[in-house]
């Protein structure tokens, strides 16, 4: 609920281009004759996907989320994943109140649909899912997380490129003003390091960091840019602390709560001071964001992203930094397999490239 700077001797050529092919730059629906874009979601067990379909649906939505319609959705779910079974009856029926079509098939969906979210829980899913929506050509948004294994990531990433169909995910906390807004903050200045912290629950079928704490990795992220080189961890049943050492010497950490109130939030470092950044608007103000009074900007900040890109074919995070975020998270595993040693981010991402 609540950029890559691997070296490019390393990356595939894939990977080197963080815009979409020309061929794909807009949906076909976005172009100046169509007043509406249909979106399809494929997945239903997470409420996300609800979030989304009433910020498009508001009929008093300002320009930045109008012109999207959710026509038709997939129930996908995962019977062996505990949240998917309780939440997919609950957010099915939610969506039929938006007039969406609850289809039988993917397949169903795709023939509605110009744009479509995958917003299935499971990362495990999404390779499967996502390649027949970009094999149709559909412009495509994945929720979190991407993918249940950097392999895939770089599989779906790659596939988007060769079907010259446009892509994106990311975490909500992305576009969260208190954090995207720590970036040359005024009273920061430029970034030279961050501490995130975030809650950290496990889910058996996922790597530890992958089902939830990719929300605090995107964090570290979202502040620090791209540009990690080494990761080590230190884990225990209580908690987890990723270190991650950028190229230019800054250095970025994740605290993973597992025991105590799950609150995300990040202490930032920077050339003119120090201070805290968060999603709750706890911190530095942010220069043009309104106070928030402490509630959470919700799912509103990531549906303008959505929009922006169904409308336009060009994603607001680059599949490099995506594909470096998911390697951090790669590397942060194989660091806890050998008792915290340090693992290049290079090395994890060779390995994935040869599945």
């Amino acid at each position: 609920m609540y950029r890559i700077a691997i070296s490019l001797a390393v990356l595939p050529a894939f990977l080197l281009l963080s815009a979409p092919p020309q061929a794909a730059e807009a949906p076909k629906a976005a172009n100046a004759e169509a007043k509406t874009i249909k979106v399809g979601v494929i997945g239903l067990d997470n409420y996300q996907a609800v979030a989304f379909t009433e910020l498009f649906h508001n009929p008093k939505a300002a320009d930045n989320l109008s012109g999207l319609k959710v026509v038709a959705a997939f129930p996908a779910g995962s019977p062996d994943i505990e949240e998917s079974v309780r939440e997919l009856p609950k957010w099915t029926d939610a969506m039929k109140k938006f007039n969406a079509e609850i289809t039988k098939s993917p397949e169903e969906v795709l023939k509605q649909v110009d744009a479509v979210m995958v917003m299935s829980v499971d990362g495990r899913a999404h390779l499967e899912q996502v390649k027949a929506v970009l094999k149709a050509g559909k412009p495509v948004f994945v929720g979190r997380p991407l993918a249940a294994s950097l392999a895939d990531v770089v599989e779906i990433f790659r596939f988007a490129k060769e079907c010259k169909t446009p892509i994106f995910s990311c975490s909500q906390h992305r576009f969260s003003p208190g954090f995207i807004g720590m970036r040359n903050h005024d009273e920061v200045g430029e970034v030279l390091g961050a501490d995130v912290y975030g809650g950290c629950p496990r889910e058996p079928h996922h790597p530890d960091l992958f089902w939830h704490g990719v929300h605090s990795i995107e964090t570290l992220y979202t502040i620090m840019g791209p540009g990690c080189v080494s990761v080590t961890r230190a884990s225990t049943d209580l908690a987890d602390v990723v270190t991650g050492v950028w190229k230019d010497g800054r250095i970025g950490t994740y605290r993973a709560i597992r025991k105590g109130p799950p609150k995300y939030s990040a202490t930032v470092f920077g050339t003119k001071g120090v201070s805290t950044a968060g999603i709750y608007g706890h911190g530095v103000p942010v220069k043009g964001v309104v106070p928030t009074n402490d509630k959470y900007m919700g799912y509103e900040g990531v549906a303008i992203e959505i929009a922006k890109f169904f409308k336009t074919g060009k994603p607001p995070v680059s599949a490099e930094e995506t594909t470096e975020l998911f390697a951090f998270m790669e590397a942060a595993e194989e660091s806890k397999r050998l008792n915290g040693a340090v693992v290049k981010l290079e090395t994890v991402l060779a390995k994935a490239q040869k599945k």
